[in-house]
Order: C-alpha cells, then sequence, then structure tokens
C-alpha cells in the first residue's frame, strides 16, 4: 500500500497529504511502524490478516512520487497489480471513498508520476475526497492549506473508514471494496476496528 503526500512539517496537515494519514493510521491499527527509510520513502513491512504488507509513503514530493515506488516494487518484487495508492480526490466531496482497480491519473500529479514510472495505470486506488474549493477559490490553495473545522471534526472518522476499506481491498479485492464502500448511507463515516483484531472485515 501507497500513500501520496508531500514530505515535511509544513505539508503534514493539508488535504493534498491525506494519503499520508491514511497510510499512518493504517500502520497504526495494525502495528505497523513506517520507520524505515529506503529509495526515498518511509516504510514499513509487516502483517494484515496474516497477509505480509509493504506500507510506503514516497518522500519525493507528490509529483515525483513514481521512481520511489517502481524501486520499492523492485525491490520486493511486487507485482504492480497488488498495489494499492491511496491518495486525495478533488472531485470527491469531503470523506467520500471510491475504489477503482485501475484508470488513469485524473489530473493528479502523484497518479500520473507513479504511472509514468510502473509504465502502466493497472494498480487499484482509494481515493479520499477532499472536495472542490468554493468559486473562485484558487485550487492550489485549497489543496495545499489544513481542512476546515468541521472537515477536522470529522477527520478520525475518514481516516478509519477508509483504513477498513483498505484493508477489504486487500482481503477480498477491489470489487468487494467497491461494493462496500460506495453506498451512501446516514452512517458512512463510522469509524470500526480497522481490522485491527488480525482478521478481514467482514
Amino acid at each position: 500500500m501507497v500513500g501520496l503526500g508531500n514530505p515535511g512539517e509544513t505539508y503534514r496537515h493539508t488535504r493534498h497529504n491525506v494519503g499520508f494519514r491514511v497510510l499512518d493510521r493504517i500502520g497504526r491499527d495494525h502495528g505497523i511502524l513506517l520507520n524505515d527509510r529506503r529509495f526515498d520513502s518511509r516504510c514499513g513491512l509487516g502483517s494484515i490478516a496474516n497477509q505480509t504488507v509493504v506500507l510506503a509513503a514516497p518522500q519525493t514530493f507528490m509529483n515525483r512520487s513514481g521512481p520511489p515506488v517502481l524501486r520499492l516494487l523492485s525491490y520486493y518484487g511486487i507485482s504492480t497489480k497488488d498495489v494499492l495508492i491511496i491518495h486525495d480526490d478533488l472531485d470527491l466531496a469531503f470523506g467520500r471513498l471510491k475504489i477503482k482497480e485501475k484508470g488513469g491519473h485524473g489530473g493528479h500529479n502523484g497518479l500520473k508520476s507513479v504511472m509514468d514510472a510502473l509504465g502502466s495505470g493497472e494498480f487499484a486506488r482509494l481515493r479520499i475526497g477532499i472536495g472542490r474549493p468554493a468559486r473562485g477559490s484558487d485550487v492550489i490553495d485549497h489543496v495545499l492549506g489544513p481542512f476546515g473545522a468541521s472537515e477536522s471534526e470529522m477527520l478520525e472518522a475518514v481516516l478509519a473508514r477508509a483504513s477498513d476499506a483498505a484493508v477489504t481491498v486487500l482481503c477480498h479485492g477491489a470489487k468487494v471494496g467497491m461494493n462496500r464502500f460506495h453506498r451512501k448511507t446516514k452512517n458512512s463515516l463510522e469509524t470500526s476496528d480497522g481490522g485491527k483484531n488480525g482478521r478481514c472485515i467482514e
């Protein structure tokens, strides 16, 4: 699993870094420390539901995420089709999740870099909605700005649900993840245990 974002304290709490934050949540839920530094990434090796998993957060800035991902896949012998990329998405309302089995980059520079490096878009994605700014507002300022007060109140629930979604994709595949997490319900931001008891989400 790869979370996309920008390194450093300046960007830590920005909307663009929600991929990093979901990855850190997954690591916390499953006892995987992302304290190994290799191939320009912050990464950790561990187990989720009895499956060996590599968690990685490239530290080369968003638009150069691809080369570290390629080097990690080569080092660990991981197929492109076994990769899940976790990233922010302007075109989804805040807190919405969308899982895709493959596809294009949709203008997302991090995805574009990964696709360019891997020579393929044949990898799963977990898209985390950050919403678009108000009309007339600057998109870059929105993406590189912090979450608003009301968003911050719900953010932990969003991260927990995204962690669940990632584990579901790992255990059951993207199609099952789509069926479970694309539903719109009033309880869509409810938290669960994130599979942290060593089982797949049922």
